[in-house]
């Protein structure tokens, strides 16, 4: 059964979100919820993942990190802040037919709509949306809560 993640508690996680956009400097960064793969870290830039209002999260990526194949029930755009991330839209990973993007570069993965994420060097991503944000794998495996 997969299991589902509200990010309810991502604003205290990472030290509260305010009502207006935060600058990079004021960004306060702690390790990315357990919905994620570890090694990542995330800070929110602005509204709450957790409650039905838009939001905008950033999230550091290191060498080699991934996200495995999964969905979620509201449409989610991912803005490279820095670095290349690959990525695709299919049910598992496929390095091989990933598509690229780099700073400034903008992708919508769509309500429902199964995609996965990768950065081969460090990479930072902005993923801004309607919340609450949940997180469906694709394969129960893939899950890191499943992982323990």
């Amino acid at each position: 059964m997969a299991k589902h993640l509200l990010f309810i508690s991502v604003a205290v996680l990472v030290a509260g979100a305010g009502a207006s956009a935060k600058t990079a400097p004021d960004l306060k960064w702690g390790a990315a919820p357990p919905a994620l793969p570890a090694g990542a870290q995330m800070a929110v830039v602005s509204g709450d993942p957790g409650k039905a209002v838009m939001f905008k999260v950033e999230l550091k990526m290191p060498a080699g990190y991934a996200v495995p194949a999964h969905w979620h029930p509201t449409d989610e755009t991912v803005t490279v802040v820095s670095g290349k991330i690959g990525y695709g839209m299919s049910a598992k990973l496929d390095k091989a037919k990933a598509k690229w993007a780099g700073p400034g570069g903008s992708v919508t993965m769509k309500a429902k709509h199964d995609h996965w994420v990768f950065a081969n060097a460090p990479a930072t991503i902005a993923v801004s949306g309607m919340g609450p944000f949940v997180i469906t794998y694709v394969d129960p495996k893939d899950d890191p809560r499943n992982k323990k």
